[in-house]
């Protein structure tokens, strides 16, 4: 069997791996103010070029949303989501728990637009209904979409005029800055958003994940927040240490834009195939519509995620491609599937 499952199937990127053994023997300070944590915060702030960027190391992307999020409302305050949003639909209802609504809006790419919020915050005016104080998005979107440098301008010049956090949940980030069109990279992320968060565990880490708090008013007593939640690690060095390679002759956006290809690859077979995508996507999540007698033969040696019934015969499956994904499997599988027609 071999997976397309998710983009986290395997350990570690083996640079990440040779520098963690290489360590192995060193004692560092606990919970983020170690040597290696300060490195590596200073590697990250100059990439952005902010100097002032507040940097956390968390161990996962639940774990840093609910954190973040809450740390930044006020319990009668809700966040703004698209339907499809991590949030919304794969978090177990992380945010609610910690007293904040989820205001899901409906998308037909996985995109929010000023214009899909405008009717929320109508909706949304007196001390009867929450207040919404944040607009959630993802980058890449769950449904492998991407927003462009003049959607995240427009959002964030709406959030501003609106009194409105933009937070940007970067879990595939990677993958989003190797799609070079859209325009997006880690210097305008810090200059447009209030936080945003940089993806490890989707992008060739072990596990973790560093927020980047911008807003000065989000910035205090965050630490305490992390505590409370259980997101501050006693050993949080060793994440550190793997964004130091992740960013290390650009290798965060390789590994992007190697999972991007793989999964042209794919996308381009089904085409010419003549299958068609339940969404649009050019990044490391494929969703093409197959036949379920075709599904069932490919369930024999293959794994991937169900992700939308379209009719009584045909499902869209979701492909998801790695920093591991080699070209021979790609291929493999393409002569393969020849034979669950």
């Amino acid at each position: 069997m071999y997976s397309f499952n998710n983009d986290y199937s395997e350990c570690v990127h083996p640079k990440i791996l040779d520098a963690i053994v290489s360590m192995n023997g060193e004692q560092n300070l606990g919970y983020g103010v170690d040597e290696q944590s300060e490195n590596t915060r200073q590697i990250i702030r100059q990439k952005l070029k902010k100097e002032d960027a507040q940097i956390h190391f968390l161990p996962g992307g639940t774990i840093t949303n609910l954190t973040f999020i809450s740390h930044a409302l006020r319990t009668y305050e809700a966040v703004i989501a698209a339907s499809t949003g991590h949030i919304n639909v794969h978090e177990t209802g992380a945010i609610e728990a910690t007293g904040h609504k989820v205001i899901a809006i409906k998308t037909t790419d996985g995109k929010l637009t000023p214009e899909l919020i405008i009717p929320v915050l109508k909706e949304h005016t007196d001390e009867h209904a929450v207040k919404p104080a944040m607009v959630y998005l993802s980058n890449t979107t769950e449904v492998g979409t991407v927003y462009t440098i003049d959607e995240i301008i427009a959002l964030s010049q709406f959030c501003k005029q609106n009194n409105l956090y933009l937070y940007l949940d970067g879990a595939r980030l990677s993958m989003g800055l190797a799609v070079k069109e859209a325009g997006v990279n880690f210097e305008n992320l810090a200059e447009y958003l209030d936080a945003f968060y940089i993806g490890g565990t989707k992008c060739g880490a072990m596990f973790g994940e560093a927020l980047v708090i911008l807003n000065d008013r989000l910035k205090q007593n965050f630490r305490f927040h992390m505590k409370q939640h259980g997101a501050m690690m006693a050993k949080g060095w060793i994440v550190a240490l793997q964004f130091q390679v992740l960013f290390t002759d650009n290798l965060y956006e390789e590994i992007g834009k190697h999972c991007n290809e793989m999964a042209g690859l794919l996308s381009a077979f089904f085409e010419s195939r003549g299958y068609s995508f339940f969404t649009p996507s050019n990044t490391n999540q494929i969703f093409p519509i197959l036949p379920n007698h075709v599904i069932r033969r490919m369930r024999e040696e293959y794994i991937a995620s169900d992700w939308a019934v379209i009719d009584e015969t045909h499902t869209a499956v979701r492909f998801c491609t790695s920093y591991a994904t080699k070209r021979e499997e790609i291929e493999r599988f393409c002569e393969r599937f020849e034979e669950f027609i």
